[in-house]
């Protein structure tokens, strides 16, 4: 290792890490790992199909409601921490962003419930299960909330309570599973609901105790929540219909009882492949805080470095989330979900690939959107949206094979897009613009 690589390692080190970043990182990790434990109860304890329309109401709910509600996170958590800095109460901002949080709801759920009277939304996506839409609309309010709340702690730079959100959920999610799957209860609507409710009882919890969040101030424009708010909105709706998209091709594609019980094992394989987000989430919790301490000291060179280091580990993180995958993924499946999962190691190396190439757009997207690059990353998630539904569409007949290929293809020309859009970004970049990556992730944690 050169001396100045070690030296720019040293200095990392050194650099302060801001408060509440591991209760942010442990909160994603519990978050992770719960979420693995909600779907292999779900799937020991439902058939087959139950479980692939369960799934349904998962991806959707997932899809839904970080796309449209991530973004207002944000921008309330960018506007609350630019009005403390500036001595100014953020509660303004956050009523003004709780009457847009609420009016995005309602519109979300009128326009869920015209969809699902004009296309076959329920028989499409819930095979069916009527209970599933009522438990959809029920998430979109609870998430409305969780969202606003989280933008609001964010941006008071209260991190220890934004991490207890994010774990309490999860474990908050388990406890009637386990009730469910033990009592033999194979009800949909108690399923559904136990993933719906969560959300709003996880906020009550960590707000207890929590005093000063919504200080008094001078009125708030909207103006001050639109800051980018298209393109960030648009950006993370697309970004989460890529990142799920194997799932739902394979749900809303399947035709016939037959293959739905065949997409039961592919939604399981599909989870299986996403276990090196788990990963990434804990290097990133505990190296982009450092990163941004590099840009915030105006270190150019170092910053880069520290980028180029990040992608590094990334990309090990996605080799080797491949390679277990093709290698012992099979077993893996049968050990946590039982002898019932059934898929092939292909199947399982190609999800694992196209998991490993969205963590690594998604990896670029942060530094670009930090660098002011908002558009520049929707059209890069765009172009692998795009270009999935299209592979999805014409590459060839089989179910499986179809939804892999086009997940891979989406996924790793979205990578390459943000690499080349970031590569010209950086090269115009000063100090002054990279300190914009210290707001970016002290107000902003990432979630996938």
């Amino acid at each position: 290792m050169s001396q100045r690589a070690q030296r720019m390692i040293e200095a990392a080190r050194k650099l302060p890490v801001p408060e509440g970043t591991y209760a942010v990182g442990l909160g994603l990790i519990i978050s992770g790992i719960t979420a693995y434990g909600f779907q292999i109860l779900a799937f020991r304890g439902l058939s087959k199909t139950d479980y692939a329309a369960l799934n349904g109401l998962w991806i959707l709910l997932f899809i839904v409601a970080p796309g449209f509600f991530l973004p207002l996170e944000q921008e309330v958590g960018r506007a609350v921490a630019h009005r403390r800095a500036n001595e100014d109460g953020g509660g303004p901002v956050i009523r003004k962003a709780a009457w847009a949080s609420a009016a995005l709801t309602g519109g979300l759920v009128v326009f869920t419930l015209v969809w699902a009277l004009i296309f076959p939304l329920v028989e499409r996506l819930f095979h069916g299960q009527t209970v599933l839409l009522a438990c959809f609309l029920v998430g979109l309010a609870t998430y409305a909330v969780q969202f606003l709340v989280k933008g609001a702690f964010s941006g008071n730079g209260r991190f220890g309570p934004y991490g207890m959100i994010l774990g309490s959920e999860g474990i908050i999610r388990m406890i009637p599973l386990v009730a469910l799957v033990a009592l033999g209860i194979d009800n949909l609507l108690w399923y559904g609901l136990a993933l719906a409710v969560p959300p709003i009882l996880a906020v009550l919890i960590s707000l207890r105790g929590q005093q000063g969040l919504m200080p008094t101030g001078p009125d708030a424009e909207w103006s001050e929540l639109s800051t980018n708010l298209t393109y960030l909105l648009l950006g993370s709706l697309t970004a989460q219909a890529l990142s799920y998209s194997a799932a739902l091709g394979g749900i809303v594609l399947a035709q016939g009882p037959a293959e739905r019980k065949m997409v039961a094992d592919f939604i399981v394989g599909f989870f299986i492949a996403r276990i090196p987000i788990l990963l990434f989430q804990a290097v990133q919790a505990a190296l982009l805080p450092k990163l941004a301490g590099l840009a915030g000291a105006g270190r150019i060179d170092d910053f880069r470095s520290g980028l180029r280091k990040l992608v590094l580990i990334v990309i090990g993180v996605g080799v080797l989330g491949v390679v277990g995958g093709v290698t012992v993924g099979p077993t893996v499946g049968k050990i946590l979900f039982g002898n019932q999962f059934n898929l092939e190691w292909v199947d399982l190396g190609l999800l694992c690939a196209g998991s490993a190439f969205f963590i690594l757009a998604l990896t670029l997207a942060q530094a670009l959107i930090a660098l002011h690059g908002h558009a520049r990353a929707f059209v890069a998630w765009v172009s692998g949206l795009v270009v999935a539904i299209l592979v999805t569409a014409f590459s060839t007949h089989e179910l499986f094979r179809r939804i892999e290929y086009g997940f891979l293809a989406g996924c790793g020309v979205s990578a390459l897009a943000m690499g080349v859009l970031l590569a010209t970004r950086m090269s115009a970049a000063t100090p002054e613009s990279l300190e914009l990556l210290v707001e970016q992730i002290e107000t902003e944690p990432l979630e996938i």
